[in-house]
C-alpha cells in the first residue's frame, strides 16, 4: 500500500458531533488558556525574582511552569480555531510539529513530576542532609535530563508515526496530533506502532508513577512515626500540592493513553485529553499558590504588601 502521508492536510474532527459544545468549550478553553499564560508566568517570576523561593522545589516548580505554557501554546491556538469555525484542518507540516512538541513535552512532564517526587522524599526524610544533597548543579542536571527525556522520546517515536499509510479521509478523531489518534487513522499494519506505544506508555508513564508512588509511600512511613502535630503539618504542606497535581496529571494521562480500543473508551478519552492539554497546566499554579503559604507571601511581597503577615 502506497504512503497517503502526502503534504495534504488533515482533518482535526475534535467536539463535531457535539456542535451545540464547540462555542461553550471555546470559552471554557480560551478563559484556560489565558489563565494558564497568567498563573505559570507568575510562578516564574515569583521564583526568579524572590531569593526565598531559590530553591531546589521552586526551581522545579518553575521548570513545570514555563513546561506547561509550551505545551499548552502547542495545541490550544488550533484548538481554538477548529471551535470556533466550520475550517478544522492542519496542515501536514503543523500536525507533524504539534504531535512532536506534544509528545516531548508530555514526557518531560512525566519525569519532572518524578523527579519533583524524589526532591519532596529527600525534603521528607533526610532534612538534614537536604541542602548538602539537592545542590543547584544536582537540580540543573535532573531538569536537564527530563528535558533531554522528552526529546529523545519525541525523535524516537514522532517519524514512525507519520510515516504510518493514513487512509485517503485523514479524519483524525480528536482535537490534536496524537499518537493514538494518528495510529486509528492508518489503514496499513500498525503493530510496529502499537508495541513502540506501549513501551514508551511503559517507560514514560507506568515506571514514573511508580517511582512517585514509591518516594510517598517511604514518606507516609516517615510521617507516620512523628509524633508531633507541628511536624505532620509541615510535612503536609511539603508534599500536598505536588501530590494533588500528580493526580489530576496521570489521572487524565492514563485515561488517554492506556485506555481500551473501543468507542466509548475514545469519546471518553477525548474529553480526559482536552483536560489534560487545558485542565492540568490551568490548574497546576493554582494548586501551588492556594496551597503554598510560602508562594502566596512571595506574592504579596510582589505587590508591595506585608508578605509575613
Amino acid at each position: 500500500m502506497t504512503n497517503q502521508s502526502s503534504p495534504a492536510a488533515f482533518l482535526l474532527l475534535g467536539f463535531s458531533e457535539h456542535p451545540e459544545l464547540e462555542k461553550t468549550l471555546f470559552v471554557v478553553v480560551l478563559t484556560s488558556y489565558l489563565l494558564t499564560l497568567v498563573g505559570n508566568t507568575l510562578i516564574i517570576l515569583l521564583s526568579v525574582q524572590d531569593p526565598r523561593l531559590h530553591s531546589p522545589m521552586y526551581f522545579f516548580l518553575s521548570n513545570l511552569s514555563f513546561l506547561d505554557l509550551c505545551f499548552t501554546t502547542s495545541c490550544v491556538p488550533q484548538m481554538l480555531v477548529n471551535l470556533w469555525g466550520t475550517e478544522k484542518t492542519i496542515s501536514s507540516l503543523g500536525c507533524s510539529v504539534q504531535l512532536f512538541t506534544f509528545l516531548s513535552l508530555g514526557t518531560t512532564e512525566c519525569v519532572l513530576l518524578t523527579v519533583m517526587a524524589l526532591d519532596r522524599y529527600v525534603a521528607v526524610c533526610q532534612p538534614l542532609h537536604y541542602a548538602t544533597v539537592v545542590h543547584p548543579r544536582l537540580c540543573w542536571k535532573m531538569a536537564a535530563v527530563a528535558w533531554v527525556m522528552g526529546l529523545i522520546q519525541s525523535i524516537v517515536q514522532t517519524p514512525p508515526t507519520l510515516h504510518l499509510p493514513f487512509c485517503p479521509h485523514r479524519q483524525i478523531d480528536d482535537f490534536l496530533c496524537e499518537v493514538p489518534s494518528l495510529i486509528r487513522l492508518s489503514c496499513g499494519d500498525t503493530t510496529y506502532n502499537e508495541i513502540q506505544l506501549a513501551v514508551s506508555s511503559v517507560i514514560f508513564v507506568v515506571v514514573p508513577l511508580s517511582l512517585i508512588l514509591i518516594s510517598y509511600g517511604a514518606i507516609a512511613r516517615a510521617v507516620l512515626k512523628i509524633h508531633s502535630a507541628e511536624a505532620w503539618r509541615k510535612a503536609l504542606a511539603t508534599c500536598s500540592s505536588h501530590l494533588t497535581v500528580v493526580t489530576l496529571f496521570y489521572s487524565s494521562v492514563i485515561a488517554v493513553y492506556l485506555q481500551p480500543r473501543n468507542p466509548y473508551a475514545q469519546e471518553r478519552g477525548k474529553f480526559f485529553g482536552l483536560f489534560y492539554a487545558v485542565g492540568t497546566p490551568v490548574l497546576n499554579p493554582l494548586i501551588y499558590t492556594l496551597r503554598n503559604k510560602e508562594v502566596k507571601r512571595a506574592l504579596r511581597r510582589m505587590l508591595g504588601k506585608d508578605g509575613e503577615s
